[in-house]
Parts: C-alpha cells; structure tokens; sequence
C-alpha cells in the first residue's frame, strides 16, 4: 500500500536538502524563504530485514532492491512548501501548504537545530527550536479548528436532521483528515468535552480540534543540522526537557546523507543509508579526506546520520506500519519463478483479508484463507498480520 511522508517545517530549515538526501533527487536548495512552491514528491526507502535467507533463498524485487539481507522497500515522500506563522489564514503560501499537507499520512517536521534561521525563514542567531516546534504546531491545530468550527456551525443551524449525531457532523467536514465517526467520538470521549457543542468552550475546541490534528498527522521531529555545536546544544537541553518527553525527535544531518550518497554513487565510499559508518574506497584529496572524516565523527557519536532514521520512525514507530511479504505455491516464489518480489508496507491493524485486498481486490473478493509460509499454519480473514510475515493467500480468484 502507497504511505506518504510529509516534509513541514519553514523556509530555510533543509527539508529540500533532507528531500534530497532521502531521494537523491535534485529539487533546488537555498538558504531563502519558500526555495520550494510546488511540493515535489519522490521515492524514497526504509529498511526491513529480509525474510529470504530464512528460506535459503535470495530474494528478487520487483521494486526497490536488497543489500546483503536488508531490504530497501519505496515510499512515497512530499516536500511540501515552507510555513509561516499566520498560514492557516492564509499567510505566506499556506493555503497551498495545507492542501498539500492533506495529501501525507505522516509528517516529519524538519527543524533547524543550531538556530540560525528565525520564524520567517530569514538568517538570524540563536534562535530556539523549541519556538519552531510550537508554531508549527499552532498553526495546524488553529487549521483544524477552523475545520471544527464550520462543522459545528452546520450542525447548529439545523441544516442536519434531529437524528445526526456530532461525531457525524464532524466526521463528515473533517474526512479530508481522513477521519471517520467512531474515531471522532472516541476522541471526543478522550478530551472529556461532552457531545453537546453548545457546551464547547474556546479552550475545549481548540483541545478537541488538537486531539484530532496529532491523531490524524502524527509527527516526527527531525533535528536538522545536528553536525554544528550549536544544534548538538539545543538538542541536549530540548530533549532533556520534560515538557518534550511527548515529542519523537531524531537527531538528523541531512547534509552528510546526502555526501555520503553521492560520494558513494562516485565510488569514493562504500556506504548503505542508514548504516553507523562507511569505507573510503577512491581517491580523495586531503580536504575531501578531512570532510569524510568529520562525517565519520558525527555518526560514531548519533549512530546515522539520522536521515533514514526519521523516515523508519515516521512509518514503523508513528504510523504503525508493518511490513508483509506476500509468498507463493513453493513458500516463496511465484509462477514466474521471481523470490519475495514484493513488500507491503500495510495500515497497523491489517488483517489477513485486508492484505489480501492491498494485492488486488478481485484476490480480496475471493479469499478463502492465508497461509503463514513459515509454519504452514492456515490463517483465518481476522488473522492481524505481524511485520515480516511471508503470507500465501488462497482465493477463489
């Protein structure tokens, strides 16, 4: 199934240079405000262990590849315009933001650790990441009030029948966030603020309109330019701050993912995204030698540069998505003779039948059961896939 991560932050933070280390493609960068207008949209990879050598066997993908036992498996990732404070009134280019922001399943906010941009995107010292977290994040809470609201006022002018609920109403003004009913009552159930909306305060909406936002656009922070002192500060004192123990945030420098790849695509380095460290295997001069090896020092302390790190935590921790091979006759080939050509990347609570229908849905229409290829045990249409499960499913069709 096609995920798609969200890269949201303001201008002049790296989310070009952070698209561009992920995907390898070449969107412009710039240290100016709104470098990108239209969101660009590429393919990148997270990683998942590979279940061929279980088998004996060596896999063959369709789509992305495999290196040594680890699977690259695409998705989809939008590097979507800069935000500014005001944007959901329309401030900046955030009318097109938000539209395209409705477009992703999952965000990764990227943010300027070392405090060398202000809150319009303009060069400055010393700013506080923590100002940035907070703005972004008011901004879309005031978005999905605004949302809110309208759906409060519909339902108060009686334009609906007796008989409609509010999680109705809401869920109907709000499925763009791709929210249903039962959802929303359960969320409103969680803030405690009563189904009557008369009763509903400033404050218990904008908790509400909130509880909907972080439901339905999970977010990672993304510490962006980590490899400067000032960043590696902010970040120590920011993640040793109680009042962020609620935020997931990945020490990340887009910076070095990107040299590190285009040196590797030069055959200057032996390097696989996501790995702590890497070997110089070309020429280099002695200042290239001097990079690298500051490059080098940065991963031996984060462990990555924190690029893939993000779009894996973004994905498998936030989102909960899990990853599921589709097996065959033979346990793992096809009639083509291919090996685990295929990856799924499916919703957290998918079931058997629900796998069945993400690979076609005349396969989904017929199902008569699965079977775990590992255990040959048959799996009934309930059965909740569990990540790097290899599934044979039996249809009629």
């Amino acid at each position: 199934m096609s995920h798609r991560i969200g890269l949201v932050g303001k201008p002049s933070v790296g989310k070009s240079s952070f698209f561009n280390a992920a995907t390898m493609n070449d969107v412009p960068e710039g240290a100016y405000p709104f470098t990108t207008i239209d969101p660009s949209v590429g393919e990148a990879y997270v990683r998942v262990e590979c279940a061929a050598p279980e088998f004996d066997e060596q896999c063959t993908p369709n789509v992305g590849y495999c290196d040594d036992g680890t699977r690259f498996v695409p998705t989809k990732l939008v590097d979507v315009a800069g935000l500014i404070p005001g944007a959901h009134e329309g401030n900046g280019l955030g009318n097109q933001f938000l539209s395209d922001l409705n477009e992703t399943d999952v965000l990764i906010h990227v943010v300027d650790f070392s405090g060398e941009t202000d809150l319009e995107g303009e060069p400055t010292e010393d700013h506080d990441p923590r100002d940035d977290i907070a703005f972004l994040e008011e901004e879309l809470d005031q978005w999905y009030l605004g949302v809110l609201e309208k759906g409060i006022e519909r339902y108060e002018s009686g334009y609906t029948t007796e008989d409609d609920a509010i999680e109705e109403e809401l869920a109907t003004q709000m499925s763009a966030f791709k929210t249903n009913e039962d959802e929303i009552k359960r969320l409103i159930r969680r803030t405690d603020v009563g189904f009557d909306p008369e009763e509903w305060d400033p404050e218990a909406k904008l908790a509400l309109a909130r509880e909907i936002r972080t439901e339905t656009k999970p977010m990672v922070i993304a510490a962006n330019k980590m490899d400067t002192t000032e960043a590696q500060e902010n970040y120590e004192e920011i993640t040793s701050d109680s009042d962020y123990d609620h935020l997931t945030i990945v020490p990340c420098s887009a910076h070095a993912e990107k040299a590190l790849k285009s040196a590797d695509k030069a055959g200057v380095v032996d390097y696989r995204p996501g790995d702590s460290d890497f070997e110089i295997t070309g020429d280099v001069s002695g200042e290239q030698t001097q990079g690298l090896e500051q490059i080098r020092e940065f991963l031996a302390t984060y462990g990555a540069t924190g690029v893939q790190a993000a779009l894996e935590t973004a994905l498998f921790d936030v989102l909960g998505v899990k990853p599921v091979f589709p097996g065959g006759a033979n346990g793992l080939g096809n009639e083509r003779g291919e090996v685990l050509p295929d990856c799924y990347l499916v919703p957290p609570n998918a079931t058997a039948e629900d796998f069945a229908y993400s690979l076609h849905s005349d396969i989904g229409d017929g199902f008569l059961h699965a079977i775990d290829c590992r255990s040959n045990r048959q799996l009934g249409k309930d059965y909740e896939v569990e990540p790097r499960d290899v599934i044979e499913v039996i249809t009629t069709n």
